[in-house]
């Protein structure tokens, strides 16, 4: 299939995409991901959205005839649209991608978005809860609650590891050692690594095993080892997951734009803050490059003041 498509490229030039077929390309190109590039559903969903958008902007306008002028305008109606910029260079990432797949295809013999400009951003600064906070949120779940017991350990779980959200759901029975007081977790790429956790977060765990894992196990024929279970009996999802990190976020008080990784940040700052070393936080985060962990030294300057003034003879 592809061969053709070159050999009528060298031949004769591109065929012309109509307006219609974009909508198609753009499956092609998300079955191209998920098929040959075997990329994690969360990032091919996160292409299909904005590509979604993408081919709504384009509308009746030809592939082919796009150039980097008009490839600009996209990125200025991105703007107008009120996107932040990381969701900016989001979709421009997606745009590029998408052409070098046409011009893989022989769909263009060209790839405009090569030349089109990242979005340069200020670095964001994540979303730290503070101890108080943090200990007001652990404790959001009540006994009058109907799961409680698994919704405290799920807490726990988030911020004494620092775990993702999908790594959190995807934990398994084997991958729980509360002897060792650790946890395997499997993160982006298929790339394990063993986290600690404290007491309380294995005090949680085991008051969950012994009180409510086994009813909820009971309520499916398709028992499973993963270690946070929904009502049904099934493994939790990530969806789930999120929704009630908001609910009991609002019950403790907290601000309305706390998410799951809002307790990962939290996790790692406050490691930081405590003396941990900038590598082996990288480590218990799963982060393939130490620049991605740097974002949480400059939270932490309350620390740095007070090395200052103890070891600074003029502090």
């Amino acid at each position: 299939m592809r061969l053709t498509k070159l050999q009528q490229l060298q031949q004769g030039g591109p065929a012309k995409v109509s307006a219609t077929g974009t909508a198609t390309l753009c499956d092609e190109f998300i079955g191209y991901l998920r098929g040959e590039c075997h990329l994690a559903d969360n990032s091919v969903q996160a292409y299909r959205r904005d590509l979604r958008r993408f081919c709504d902007w384009v509308g009746s306008q030809r592939l082919e005839q796009l150039t980097v002028q008009s490839l600009s305008g996209y990125v200025g109606y991105l703007h107008n649209a009120q996107l932040a910029p990381a969701s900016i260079s989001r979709n421009v990432v997606a745009v590029r991608t998408f052409f070098k797949f046409l011009q893989l295809e022989g769909r263009v013999t060209e790839n405009p978005a090569e030349l089109l400009a990242a979005q340069k951003m200020w670095q964001r600064m994540p979303r730290v809860l503070t101890h108080r906070q943090v200990d007001a949120f652990l404790h959001a779940p009540r006994k009058t609650d109907s799961f409680w017991q698994r919704d405290r350990a799920m807490l726990e779980v988030l911020y004494a590891s620092g775990c993702r959200a999908t790594e959190t759901c995807l934990l398994r029975l084997p991958d729980v050692s509360l002897a060792e007081r650790q946890i395997r977790c499997e993160g982006k790429g298929g790339k394990q690594r063993i986290v600690p956790i404290g007491t309380r977060a294995v005090e949680a765990i085991q008051v969950y095993l012994q009180e409510l894992r086994d009813v909820l196990v009971a309520r499916t024929p398709h028992p499973t080892e993963t270690l946070f279970l929904s009502r049904s009996g099934r493994p939790l999802e990530r969806i789930q997951l999120w929704r009630l990190v908001k609910r009991y976020a609002k019950r403790a008080g907290v601000s309305a734009d706390v998410s799951p990784h809002s307790l990962r940040h939290s996790f790692a700052t406050h490691l930081l803050a405590g003396g941990a070393d900038l590598r082996q936080v990288q480590e218990m985060l799963g982060h393939a490059s130490i620049q991605t962990t740097q974002i949480y030294t400059h939270v932490e300057h309350s620390r740095l003041k007070k090395v200052h003034q103890k070891f600074h003879p003029r502090g």
